[in-house]
């Protein structure tokens, strides 16, 4: 149940994300994923698998159970490899071959599934049937599968977690261990298989100790992923915090500017249906940065005005409370003057000291807050 209350959260998360942006390749093989892995631990419940039995016939929740949360790591695999960047024919060479597994194992677990006769398809691991092909074939491929996803899942979320930050990559690293682990248990259940072939039923003691292992691994993974998302989570709030205090730091020259000149505000298209505006990506960070370029443009717009009132300033790299003052006093001379630019060209105010938007956020926070200073 944590589990599948994670991955809800998850598939809620990226849901929102993906209706922001569609056309993301890897963003709509993570969402699949955790859709897909969300269905597959809901299918596994026996209520659910049972009642899907009752409606159709016994066997199919098991086949729909494998089939969904195979497709779930399949999806899983792909979100690794799209997000590696290389040449198109690598991945797509990739998803030929993991496609390819994929059909091969859902197929030979329909064919196992159908060939078994009708009164023992209701088999699992403590099944006394285990010498039937049919049945131990069922497990052995079916888990066959679970190593390879399992193990190729580690192998990319190791690689990236050596690249990555230090948090994500710690958090990477983790949810990489507990999928050696799940790998482990999945080579222990094809061994269970083929020991109860000959005496069904035996080797419990090993079964109970690998259902074990699968919970502690399982757990591992979801703390790689918790910690994972926290991280992302974190510095996504820290992201917000800081572009909405500068986005109100520049108010104050902001609004002195598109007074003057209203016709920099950008227009902004109204959203339709609450749907439209779910897909609108309208993020702190954007709304920053338009608050940003309509000051600089705003600026650009008033600088012959006030080459005008301080024709010798250093209008470039000057304090900010003399660009301030001089701001002040050519808002004023814009009230009485017609036409300046035919008389003055453009001007460079508050230039940033590299050549980054953050040191341009800081130039214009700074005459902001003597703007203010001034007014108050």
């Amino acid at each position: 149940m944590p589990l599948i209350a994670l991955l809800s959260i998850g598939v809620l998360w990226k849901g929102i994300d993906l209706a922001r942006a569609p056309h993301d390749r890897v963003l709509r093989f993570l969402a699949a994923s955790l859709l897909m892995l969300l269905c597959g631990e809901v299918l596994s419940l026996p209520e659910v698998n049972g009642a899907i039995d009752a409606a159709t016939a016994v066997g199919v929740g098991k086949v729909a159970f494998n089939g969904i949360y195979m497709s779930g790591l399949f999806s899983l695999i792909l979100f690794f490899t799209s997000s590696a960047r290389g040449k198109n024919g690598s991945y797509r060479r990739q998803v030929r071959t993991n496609a390819s597994l994929l059909a091969g194992a859902l197929i030979a677990l329909a064919i196992s599934m159908a060939a078994t006769p009708a009164t023992m398809r209701g088999h699992s691991l403590g099944t006394p049937y285990m010498a039937e092909p049919t049945i131990a074939s069922f497990y052995i491929i079916g888990n066959a599968y679970f190593v390879y996803a399992y193990l190729a899942s580690a192998v990319w979320a190791l690689r990236y977690g050596r690249k990555a930050s230090r948090h994500l990559g710690l958090g990477l690293c983790t949810m990489a261990l507990g999928l050696l682990g799940l790998t482990i248990t999945a080579v222990n259940r094809m061994i269970l298989v083929i020991l109860r072939i000959d005496k069904p039923g035996s080797h419990e003691a090993f079964n109970t100790v690998n259902w074990s292992i699968t919970d502690w691994a399982m757990g591992i993974v979801l703390i790689g992923i918790c910690y994972s998302a926290c991280v992302q989570l974190i510095t996504r709030l820290r992201s917000i915090v800081h572009h909405r205090r500068m986005y109100h730091e520049l108010t104050p020259l902001w609004t002195a500017l598109t007074t003057a000149y209203p016709e920099l505000v950008l227009n902004r298209t109204p959203a339709g249906s609450n749907w439209d505006r779910l897909r609108q990506p309208r993020t702190h960070e954007q709304r920053f940065y338009r608050r940003l370029i309509e000051c600089r443009d705003g600026l650009v717009r008033l600088s012959p005005y006030v080459t005008r009132v301080a024709p010798d300033a250093d209008l470039a790299h000057g304090p900010a409370d003399q660009i301030a003052r001089h701001i002040t006093k050519a808002l004023a001379l814009k009230q009485t003057s017609e036409s300046p630019h035919t008389e003055l060209s453009a001007a460079r105010i508050a230039l940033p000291a590299s050549n980054d938007l953050g040191a341009d956020a800081r130039e214009l926070i700074a005459v902001s807050h003597a703007l203010r200073e001034r007014k108050s």
